[in-house]
């Protein structure tokens, strides 16, 4: 019997295995869609933020983590003006700076084309740029050591001081072209843009960041409890069984159903402070004191965006919990009003304890959605009047597309994800526990 039963421990050992084995075959298609999805993104983002990235700057618009020289830029420089300094020696009254200036080019050009990695492309570039071709990123950039990108800056560099100086001091036949021609040709070294953790430290440097986050935060807790208490109100009145009903939860979906930049131009037009329908109701009632404090206003363009989303998103909040409410047995509200437990009561004991987990999604999608608005606050007030309403995702993208900065923009959506990923945690810790302690239980 011993040796029966150790032989089949190894057994159910190995249909263990097996069967850790095929559940983890199932789940690989979603972790798959998961990592393509939502983490690859958030890696590829806090990539791009270790770096400078500057699309309105063209050694900055991609990542460099060496020394490299732009042959296209370069050669759109040097050649023309190598030939327009040699014309202007030729004429009667040369400046004599100017000779200094060509042998500095020359010198210059030389010592480039005497690095191999250069000299190989050097060539192949230059007859595409006389052919009118465009010329590829691989051929154009090329590494060279930091001491040779080092001279050929503080050449280039020189060159441009003294062309400038002698412009301004002297009437020349192509001042203008010089001075273009040579400050383009210090643009041509790139240099490494990797920047480590400094966008960090500057973002939270930063009273705007603060000063978003302050504006989310406020925003999402006043916009998600408003819809928790009326989307209950609601999920309780069409839970009830009436005549209408299906036309009425049909009805109530409607703002939920139109798209978010649609409803924020459509409210932009309402809360107008001269013809806005729903500005002048606002100034009739004492709401407001005019009709135009509703967007000119801190205070009145925070309300107005809270109401706004309030009106939008309450009947989604009103369907999740509906879908908890039609999961309590009618039985437990007959028992307790046998008992004589009034309405009150039976919400109290009976409804919200049971509607807890149904209550934890709601809370958590809403809140993450909140968190992250953008489209809503983007097209009503631009994050407007003086930055009262601009959230963390507004900010990012005015950096990231108005600023055409790329680095710090995408710090800042590393930002945002970790905001959302620790509301996540607080949420599942805190509303979770008594659910995910008697599932423990259970197992």
């Amino acid at each position: 019997m011993a040796d029966r039963s150790e032989n089949q421990r190894p057994r159910k050992n190995r249909d263990k295995a097996k069967e850790k084995r095929l559940g983890y075959l199932f789940v690989a298609p979603s972790l798959l869609l998961i990592i393509v999805i939502a983490i690859w993104p958030v890696l590829q983002s806090f990539y791009f933020s270790l770096f400078d990235l500057r699309l309105n700057s063209p050694t900055k618009s991609e990542t460099h983590l060496n020394y490299s020289i732009d042959l296209e830029q370069y050669l759109n420089q040097y050649p023309f003006l190598l030939t327009a300094v040699e014309n202007e020696i030729q004429q009667e009254h040369s400046p004599a700076a100017f000779k200094d200036v060509k042998e500095k080019l020359t010198s210059m050009d030389k010592e480039l084309q005497q690095n191999p990695k250069v000299k190989a492309n050097y060539k192949k570039v230059n007859d595409k740029l006389l052919n009118y071709e465009n010329v590829d990123a691989n051929s154009s950039i090329v590494p060279i050591d930091k001491k040779t990108a080092e001279s050929i800056q503080h050449s280039s560099q020189q060159i441009y001081k003294e062309v400038k100086d002698v412009s301004s001091k002297t009437k020349l036949n192509q001042g203008n072209k010089l001075v273009g021609l040579s400050s383009g040709l210090t643009e041509s070294i790139v240099k490494p843009n990797f920047v480590g953790l400094q966008h960090y430290q500057q973002d939270l440097s930063n009273q705007r960041l603060w000063k978003a986050l302050s504006n989310t935060v406020i925003f999402t807790i006043i916009s998600v409890g408003i819809e928790l208490i009326l989307g209950m109100a609601i999920a309780l009145l069409i839970n009830k069984a009436f005549v209408g009903r299906g036309l009425i939860r049909a009805t109530i979906l409607i703002p939920w159903a139109i798209p978010t930049a649609v409803s924020a131009l459509m409210w932009k037009f309402l809360y107008d402070g001269q013809n806005g329908v729903v500005a002048k109701i606002f100034e009739s009632i004492g709401l407001v004191n005019n009709m135009a404090d509703l967007l000119t206003t801190q205070t009145g363009a925070m309300f107005s965006i809270i109401f706004t989303d309030v009106w939008k998103t309450t009947p989604y909040m009103a369907l999740l919990l509906l879908a908890g409410l039609q999961t309590i047995p009618s039985s437990l509200y007959e028992a307790a009003a046998i008992d004589g437990a009034s309405k009150w009561k039976q919400f109290l004991t009976i409804t919200l304890p049971l509607m807890k987990s149904s209550m934890l999604v709601a809370l958590l999608f809403r809140t993450l959605d909140a968190f992250r608005v953008f489209d809503l606050i983007f097209v009503l007030t631009g994050g407007g009047p003086a930055n009262s309403t601009e959230t963390i995702s507004v900010l990012a993208y005015k950096v990231m597309f108005n600023q055409t900065n790329f680095g710090d923009g995408s710090a800042l959506s590393v930002i945002v994800f970790i905001c959302v990923a620790i509301i996540s945690m607080i949420y599942i810790k805190i509303l979770g526990r008594d659910l995910l302690g008697s599932n423990g239980g259970k197992g």
